[in-house]
């Protein structure tokens, strides 16, 4: 398999947009792309029931293989999965935003009890311990 100049990321990338087409559009969407519509009907079978980590292209039969129904639901289920990921992301990042934030206000609030506690006057320096007992009668 060529993939010259493409990495597996891009062609996985590749494989996911064309799946993801509306039925009808594929065949325009695969005209303006860079690549042979043979050479892209290799990377699908290959990322789907091959291996494309290691080059290997499955046989063109047999039980193992994926319908082109069966991809485009999971090319639609993966898609749904990344747009809720998505959203559980900005959701995580907002409250990192506010707990950075809390984090300032406390440090700033004990910066401001550092400072006035430097302020208060310094405890006698007698060293005299007083006895808190009452007195012993003889």
């Amino acid at each position: 398999m060529s993939t010259v100049g493409i990495t597996r990321e891009e062609i996985r990338e590749y494989v996911h947009q064309y799946n993801l087409q509306p039925h009808g559009t594929r065949t325009a969407w695969l005209e303006q792309q860079p690549f042979s519509r043979a050479t892209f009907y290799r990377w699908n079978r290959t990322v789907f029931d091959g291996d494309l980590d290691r080059n290997l292209v499955p046989r063109g039969h047999g039980s193992m293989n994926t319908t082109p129904s069966q991809r485009s639901a999971f090319e639609k289920a993966r898609a749904k999965e990344q747009a809720q990921q998505q959203t559980e992301l900005e959701a995580l990042r907002e409250r990192v935003r506010q707990l950075e934030g809390t984090n300032e206000a406390l440090g700033k609030a004990i910066g401001l009890l550092h400072s006035l506690n430097e302020q208060e006057p310094a405890p006698s320096t007698r060293s005299e311990a007083k006895n808190s007992s009452p007195r012993k009668t003889n």
